[in-house]
This record gives C-alpha cells, structure tokens and sequence, in this order.
C-alpha cells in the first residue's frame, strides 16, 4: 500500500509494557507501519530509554514515566510496589507526553497500547484519538483470560478439564498457570485478567500472530471486537524480506555471543543440533536443570544451550568443560539467527510465545518444557493442534526426567519412530503460512494496510 504525497502521515504512538517480550513484538509492528509511511513514536520508560538494550532506529522516540526512573522494575520492592506505583504515574506521564506533541507539527492521530496497559485505553480517550489494543500472548490465553474477566470461568477450578468457545478441551495443567493455581502471583493475575476491563471501547484489537494459527478463536473474538492479526511480528529477513536492513528486534536485555554461536553452528551437520533455552525470565529448579544437562550430555549429540549468567550456578560441577566437545554452553545468543541456521534440528523450549513464533515461522520442531503464566497453553497447541512439537511429560514430582528427553529429542530428529517426520512436514507448512501472512497480500499485510487507511 503506497500512500498519496499530498496526504498527512498519520501519526501513530505505540506503547509496550516495558518488558522485552512486549517490546519486540510491537517494535517490529512499528517498523510495518513506518515501512507504509505512517510516522511512528515508540514509548518506552524513561529507565528502558537510558539502557544500552533499547535501540529504535524506525522510529521517533519520546518516553513515559513508571514511577522507577533509576533501576525499572528491577528497582521497586515487589510486583505490587512496580505495578501500583506505574499505574498511578504512567496515566499522568502518558496524557502529558500526548499533550505536548499536540503543540507541535504532528500531533497524535492514534495510540497502540499494551492490554497489560489498560489505563492507556483512557488516556487516548481523553484526548478524543483512536486507540488499539495489542495482545502479545495468543488468542486461546487471552480467551481463557476473557473468560474469568466475565465470570465464565469459575476460580478455584473444579475438575480436571475446562470447556471453551473455538478451543479444543484443556486439561487444567494445559491452563495459564495463574488460571491452573489460583493465587499465584496474585498481582500478575490481576494485570492480565484486568486486560479486558474497558477493551471494549476500542477500536480495534491486534494479535501478533496470524490468522490461520487460531481461526475459530479469532472469529469467536471478532463478534466482539474489531480483531485483526498483524504477524508474526518478527524481523522482515526471516520472512517476506520486505523492510530493508530489519535482521533484529533492536533489544537486547541481554548482550548475544553472536560470534562465538554461529561460527560453533557452521559445519555441524543439517539438523543435527538440539538448541536449548528457556528465555530471559523462567529459571528452572536445580534438579530440572541437572535432568536436561545429563540427557544432553547422555545422548552425545550436539547441544547449543543458553544458560543465563544467574542460572550458570545450577549446572553441574565441570559441565561446561565435560561437555564441550559437543555441547556449547553460552550466557544469551542470536535466537533468530541460531533458529534460521540450517544445522537446528531441533528447540528444547519454555514456549514462550514469542519463542513459539520464531520457531514455528522457522519451521523448526520443538521439544516443550513449560513452566509458567502461558507456556502451558501453547505447549498443547504446539503438540496437539499446530503438531509442531512434542510436551515432554513431568513425572510425579513434576520433573522432567532425562530419558524422557532423550526419548523426545529422538524422535524430533528422526532417529526413532516415524512422528519426527510429520512434525517436520507441519513445521514446514506453518512455516510457509506465516511467511504468507505478511507478504504482500496476505492476510495480516491487508490488516495493516486497512488499519493505516481509516487513519487516513
């Protein structure tokens, strides 16, 4: 979609939760709107903006308080103390950063807001503009979320499986974890569930993926609310290679061994490598972390795993070094990069859903460990509905045992059984599907475009 010379940019703010699996998503949504003409302005905390992880080369910046302007979230107390104080600084910070660009050449025309941000909802419209909101975790989270917002869904449980609208039955460990146990991290829950309390006054609502990953869902929602899917949103070079330069998000909480990972792929041979990481929040228990480091140590194949430097502790003694002549054990790495490289087999995964989406528009198989908030949901679609993986089953304990890994890892790579193909033939399929998507013309391409012409 080309826009006419003569006509304004509409100017868009876009303001994530300051958290890197929000970040991204919206920021490569932002350079699909800046690639099309539209003026956009991230917003991130004034903390985020100082750091050397945060790098918005598509765009303006300008920047909001959250009450913690020295250390973020790392600085308040407790979850309720960073929440409770953002809530009521973020609001005021927002509505007069809006006010100011309203006195200058391009005031604001729309905002695209985090849901974990309802209160920005507000703010735009005090101030008479249009407003969207964006989801980062998938349809089938956020319904199950929807769903104990209206009170559908009874809390505490009762039973062992739940029933909803355009999703297949979940067996209450196939729940987000705050729905399976109620009262963990109270706050958290609150935040998510509290995502729907005024959604329905805007106009329209985004997901980052595409519609062919949860159609029934999408339509189920859109009888509610202006639904569009706008993604995957990950960099354009590992999609429809449209937007010049866009190989990466542009932030990095951690600082990526890139060298040191991809001259260690090159030469390994086609599919042979089990790449391993849980993301930049979930820390496993010592004993898991013990069961994934003796199957990857029994199964005397290559390994590429990411161990946070605070999770390093939890290794067995001399791991690094017993292992190396397989194995390469580094604090972050290139995720995208590791994923497109041809020597990946394979994605030991907490399913984080940004995760997921790379994998999958990777095309690359993954072996599911979930541990918390959504990861469960979206280890049951990636088993039993995309078929793009494996749930390696805890045992009574709740742990993963290392020949249940091993088990899984061999049949991902084909080494035994016949399932490891079909997983691999699906992998492939979504791969293309999401490729499509944001191509020109595809589905989530005609969102975007049909998003910038009611601004126009």
């Amino acid at each position: 979609m080309k826009m006419q010379n003569k006509a304004k940019k509409p100017h868009v703010l876009i303001f994530p939760f300051p958290g890197q699996g929000h970040i991204n998503p919206m920021l490569q949504f932002a350079k699909r709107l800046h690639s099309k003409g539209v003026k956009v302005t991230m917003v991130p905390t004034v903390f985020l903006s100082k750091s050397s992880f945060f790098d918005s080369s598509a765009s303006d910046r300008c920047i909001i308080s959250d009450g913690f302007d020295e250390g973020g979230f790392e600085q308040a107390d407790t979850p309720d103390a960073y929440l409770s104080t953002f809530w009521n600084v973020g609001p005021k910070s927002l509505a007069a950063l809006i006010k100011k660009l309203g006195h200058t050449a391009h005031p604001v025309d729309a905002l695209v807001y985090d849901t974990m941000l309802p209160w920005a909802l507000d703010v735009a419209k005090q101030f008479g503009i249009s407003s969207a909101a964006f989801f980062t975790q998938s349809c089938a989270v956020n319904s199950v979320y929807y769903h104990v917002y209206k009170g559908h869904l009874q809390l505490p449980l009762r039973g062992s499986h739940v029933s909803l609208p355009a999703m297949p039955p979940l067996h209450v460990s196939e729940l987000p974890s705050f729905v399976a146990i109620y009262g963990l991290y109270r706050a958290w829950f609150d935040v998510l569930v509290d995502q729907f309390s005024n959604i329905d006054e805007a106009d329209w609502v985004f997901f980052n993926h595409f519609y062919e990953l949860e159609p029934e869902v999408v339509d189920w929602m859109s009888k509610f609310w202006n639904v569009m899917t706008v993604g995957p949103t990950i960099p354009s070079i590992y999609l429809d290679k449209r937007l010049e330069n866009d190989k990466d998000y542009g932030m990095n909480m951690f600082k990526p061994n890139v060298t040191a990972c991809m001259s260690w792929l090159s030469g390994k041979p086609k599919d042979s490598v089990v790449y391993v990481s849980f993301g930049s929040v979930a820390s496993l228990g010592i004993e898991q972390m013990e069961e994934i480091a003796w199957a990857l140590k029994d199964r005397n194949g290559y390994f590429l795993w990411v161990v946070r430097e605070t999770e390093k502790p939890k290794l067995p003694h001399n791991y690094v070094k017993e292992t190396s002549h397989k194995g390469l054990v580094v604090t972050w790495c290139p995720q995208l990069e590791v994923l497109s490289h041809e020597s990946v087999g394979c994605f030991l995964t907490h399913c984080g859903f940004n995760s997921t989406l790379e994998a999958l528009s990777l095309g690359v198989p993954m072996l599911a460990l979930p541990q918390w908030t959504d990861q469960c949901t979206n280890a049951k679609y990636i088993e039993d509905v995309w078929r793009i993986g494996i749930r390696a089953r805890p045992d009574e304990k709740g742990i993963v045992r290392k020949e249940t890994i091993i088990r899984c890892i061999m049949e991902l790579l084909m080494e035994v059984g016949k399932k490891g193909e079909e997983i691999k033939k699906n992998s492939m399929k979504w791969k293309n599907l999401a490729k499509k998507a944001v191509d020109e013309g595809g589905k989530s391409d005609k969102n975007v475009d049909e998003f910038i012409a009611k601004l126009i």
